[in-house]
């Protein structure tokens, strides 16, 4: 599968994914979840792991487009980044919500909790989708874990606002999700009014 799409800089990147499809086999179960929220990040932000350079834990974000980087926030949540831009520029999108549409009993399996609670955040994303640390530098047009190019819905419009959980460029709206989706983690309901609102 070629990525050439996601050869952008990372807020670019980040409004492609959103709409495409996540693909994981992993522990042989298939579970399938449309992408609906994403952060955007690199080296020149000062809230990107590559702010500081390159390093054993960080290298899969210097790869070529299509990678995945996955990180333990906390030393407990696994959280999943799609690599994006040129190689050797530490840029990639945290993938914090989606939707999931197939396997939706290992989902429930894996995510013992209410629906709404099973993907709206990335630690559960990773849960849901079987994703662990073993998976970081994996190549995402190969199983157990593959990046499908999807297009939004007829009716879905995007809404950019600030990120989620960081101290520093916490003003910086890299954050965008599909607007009015429930799986997203937190909507920020009057931009959702206006943005209906326009033509």
């Amino acid at each position: 599968m070629d990525f050439e799409w996601l050869n952008l800089p990372a807020p670019q990147a980040a409004r492609e994914l959103l709409g495409c499809r996540l693909v994981s086999t992993i522990g042989g179960d298939r579970v399938e979840a449309r992408i609906v929220e994403v952060e955007a990040y690199d080296q020149n932000d000062p809230a990107s792991h590559t702010f500081k350079g390159q390093t054993p834990r960080n290298k899969a974000m210097f790869l070529s487009a299509g990678h995945a980087y996955v990180y333990l926030s906390y030393g407990i949540h696994h959280c999943l980044n799609v690599v994006c831009g040129q190689a050797g520029f530490g840029a990639g999108v945290l993938v914090r919500a989606v939707e999931p549409v197939v396997g939706l009993e290992v989902v429930a399996a894996r995510r013992p909790t209410a629906r709404k609670e099973w993907t709206n955040g990335p630690g559960k994303v990773c849960q849901a989708l079987g994703v662990d640390l073993g998976l970081t530098g994996h190549d995402l047009c190969e199983p157990p874990l593959q990046l499908e190019r999807a297009q939004l819905r007829a009716h879905e419009r995007i809404l950019e606002t600030t990120r989620i959980g960081i101290s520093k460029a916490a003003e910086v709206p890299h954050r965008f999700y599909i607007s009015e989706h429930p799986d997203a983690s937190r909507r920020d309901r009057a931009a959702e009014r206006k943005l209906r609102s326009l033509p």
